[in-house]
């Protein structure tokens, strides 16, 4: 996979989860106490992010994690390049994932439709990373 592909792939993620997409990467390639670090740190928000009074991703606080988040990692894939395709993914996974839950809610609560988007998330994550 080309690297511009995957650092908008993983800016999705970012835009959807803002751990998941750092966590994976690290897990995968660097492992270690970093790589266990964001590993828990995407599990909370796996959690915390099935609780009814958390703030939506389109808020700012929220909004600026996943930039950042995004931003990192769409950088040290593919520098630069990496960053504005990774943005682009941001913002995408962000709206876009937010349109794509309250569909999901809709149809199959919020609890199965928040369990869906975090698996939906590892897994996109775990497919850019691996075919880097």
């Amino acid at each position: 996979m080309h690297p511009l592909v995957a650092a908008f792939l993983l800016g999705i993620v970012a835009g959807m989860r803002a751990f998941t997409a750092p966590a994976v990467l690290v897990w995968f390639t660097r492992g270690g106490i970093a790589g266990i670090i964001l590993a828990i740190l995407a599990l909370t928000e796996y959690f915390t992010d099935l609780l009814p009074n958390v703030p939506a991703r389109t808020s700012l606080p929220s909004l600026i994690a996943r930039v950042v988040a995004g931003g990192v990692v769409g950088y040290i894939i593919a520098g630069a390049g990496g960053l504005v395709a990774s943005l682009i993914g941001v913002l995408a996974g962000a709206y876009g994932g937010l349109r794509l839950r309250l569909w999901l809610i809709a149809r199959v609560g919020p609890i199965a439709a928040g369990l869906a988007e975090s698996a939906a998330a590892l897994l996109v994550a775990a497919y850019a990373v691996k075919h880097l």
